[in-house]
């Protein structure tokens, strides 16, 4: 996986930021937390929990269940266990999924991720061992993006960006790569789960509105998390004063039309897949 870029500046970014990103996750929250419902499971285990909204959800909802949440980045889970001390029921681990094994009496009955299963390296590797560790006939449940066409948060920023230096060859065959957007496509991801063991493995669209600004000034917020977060960030990072601040000009200038009461809310795309242990 990713881990150098999630254990430093961008493990960091996103556990400064998690109530923004909660905020812009929470249509997938919600949805996750509804077809969690489906599934019977009295341990469970959260992939790549971040800060750990949906541990956290989990566990208020079901008070007896026991919620492992596991991250790779120790500044996401410092702060999930600093949201979660109040909670019994959840408890929170710095490591490797792909790695991760529980103690001897723990076999997680159901496994779930939000947006967070998009960065292995080895996606087949990863799953299999995934489903090596869970307990006979648990579910695995997990959200990720859609293409850039339905996630306007992706598309639209990364449209603002200039165009790189040398253009992509259109005819070079299509190379895996972790990251948002690695897991757009079904019938890449169905056989990476059915080789990786699991079975009835089903796709469901769902759209969410990915809100990136709200308060007293929601274009203020919006470019404040953009500056934070993602690619224009990134990019940001590599600028100079004048470059940063011509970007962030068109950024204003993308946004500031989009203001609805109050908020700024970009279309969202993602895929909740499901699948059992065989």
């Amino acid at each position: 996986m990713m881990v150098m870029d999630w254990q430093g500046r961008t493990g960091a970014a996103w556990a400064a930021e998690w109530r923004r990103t909660d905020r812009i996750f929470a249509g997938v929250t919600e949805r996750l937390l509804s077809r969690s419902r489906d599934f019977a499971f009295q341990c469970a285990l959260d992939v790549g929990c971040g800060a750990g909204e949906l541990s956290l959800a989990l566990a208020r909802g079901r008070p007896r269940v026991e919620i492992v949440g596991i991250d790779i980045s120790p500044q996401l889970i410092e702060t999930a266990r600093e949201r979660g001390s109040h909670l019994l029921n959840a408890r929170f681990d710095v490591a490797d999924a792909t790695q991760w094994r529980p103690e001897e009496d723990y076999a997680p009955e159901f496994l779930i991720s939000r947006h967070g299963v998009m960065f292995f390296d080895n996606p087949t590797a990863a799953f299999a061992h995934l489903r090596e560790i869970a307990a006979p006939g648990a579910g695995l449940l997990f959200s990720c993006f859609r293409g850039p066409e339905v996630n306007e948060m992706i598309a639209g920023m990364a449209a603002l960006l200039p165009p790189p230096a040398e253009a992509p060859d259109p005819h070079a065959p299509k190379k895996y790569e972790p990251g948002p957007l690695a897991f757009a496509d079904p019938d890449y991801v169905r056989p990476i789960l059915e080789n990786a063991g699991w079975q009835d493995v089903t796709f469901e669209a769902h759209d969410f509105a990915t809100v990136v600004g709200a308060g007293p000034d929601p274009l203020g917020d919006a470019v404040e998390f953009f500056s934070t977060i993602g690619p224009l960030a990134e990019a940001a990072s590599r600028m100079d004063e004048g470059e940063r601040e011509r970007l962030f000009a068109r950024v204003r200038g993308m946004l500031e039309p989009r203001i609805l009461n109050g908020t700024i809310a970009l279309r969202g795309g993602a895929w909740i897949v499901s699948a059992h242990k065989g």
